[in-house]
């Protein structure tokens, strides 16, 4: 067996196709593409995935939100800029922003909206800026009105349903980019689900910049994730804890969220940040007994936190077979369901 210090960056590497990556969303939602990793490998269809619960088993759920975050404008001097709003914090809001020559009392222009740059955070190693907005009103209203949703950069065409880059449950809004996992659900579907007899909990984790961020260092265990805010109110960590058939999990940011607060086995409520990573070897203690989840890029976190979960060989060789049938890959991608 591998041990944490042999693991390295490129262990999670693999080659996929171009013509492989989704640049748009397949409809409907449910008609996506499913493998399901057991025993074996099976091919099926999301719609499918009813045939894998049991009454008593519960399907856990990140019901944040995308927020509309990304903003595009100018430099007074003209330049073009991007901006993508991070997180509220003390003076002013820490963004990600592309655009050249970009220093501390730099001028940005988003249509009607103003913003300076307070501060550039050249020792965070992630390209941030501090930016203050000069706007009368709430800047999260300004951003519904006239904010894109921050597609990844993968992803070339234009989205032209917001909407689709949320799931059907999304509720608390905050974050930057979907929890994309969730986005094969339809409603009717989870009412399927529902008449099984299955419960349904929801968490909420924010997914935030270090989704942006990638492995920079070879030994794994070095990289640093940047905090991302979950809360799990008392009721679904009861319904949770009391489950009395499976765990299925959606979602790599679901599985964080419950493994970041469990406590003696036991997932405890929490309204905090985590800066958990996950990767092999990790011992898992929330319960989990299965994940939904998307294909992910290389040398990716997620992808590491999936091979924690179903040993590294057995998801890379899932991955070989998605790609030997030609699965769509990443946010818009086809799905998996994971048993240990």
């Amino acid at each position: 067996m591998l041990t944490k210090l042999q693991m390295k960056l490129t262990d999670f590497d693999y080659h996929l196709p171009d013509e492989l990556i989704a640049q748009t969303p397949i409809e409907p939602r449910d008609s996506s593409r499913l493998m399901v990793l057991g025993e074996g490998i099976s091919h099926r269809h999301f719609f499918d995935i009813t045939d894998y619960f049991e009454k008593g088993d519960t399907l856990v759920l990140n019901q944040s939100k995308v927020v509309p975050a990304k903003l595009t404008g100018n430099k007074s001097t003209g330049g073009r800029v991007e901006a993508l709003v991070v997180s509220k914090n003390g003076a002013g809001y820490e963004c990600l922003v592309q655009g050249k020559h970009i220093r501390e009392g730099t001028k940005l222009h988003f249509g009607e909206l103003e913003a300076e740059v307070l501060e550039v955070r050249k020792n965070t190693g992630t390209g941030k800026y501090l930016l203050d907005f000069k706007c009368s009103g709430n800047l999260e209203d300004i951003l519904e009105k006239i904010g894109e949703a921050p597609l990844p950069p993968y992803i070339k065409e234009k989205l032209d349903d917001k909407n689709r880059y949320q799931t059907v449950y999304s509720k608390e809004k905050g974050s930057i980019a979907a929890p994309t996992a969730g986005l094969h659900f339809t409603e009717k579907l989870l009412g399927r689900i529902r008449d099984k007899g299955v419960n349904i909990a929801y968490v909420t984790l924010h997914v935030g910049i270090g989704t942006f961020m990638p492995v920079k260092t070879d030994e794994i265990e070095q990289h640093i994730m940047e905090p991302e805010f979950y809360s799990i109110t008392e009721e679904n960590a009861k319904r949770i804890n009391e489950t009395q058939g499976k765990t299925i999990v959606c979602g790599t940011t679901t599985v964080k969220a419950l493994e970041s607060s469990c406590v003696d086995w036991k997932i405890m409520p929490a309204q905090t940040s985590s800066t958990l990573f996950i990767h092999p070897p990790y011992k898992f203690k929330s319960g989990i007994d299965a994940i939904i989840t998307n294909f992910h890029l290389p040398k990716s976190t997620l992808l590491m936190l999936i091979s924690a979960f179903a040993g590294k060989e057995r998801i890379a060789a899932a991955y070989n077979e998605a790609i030997a049938n030609s699965y769509r890959f990443y946010s818009f991608g086809d799905a998996m369901l994971i048993f240990r």
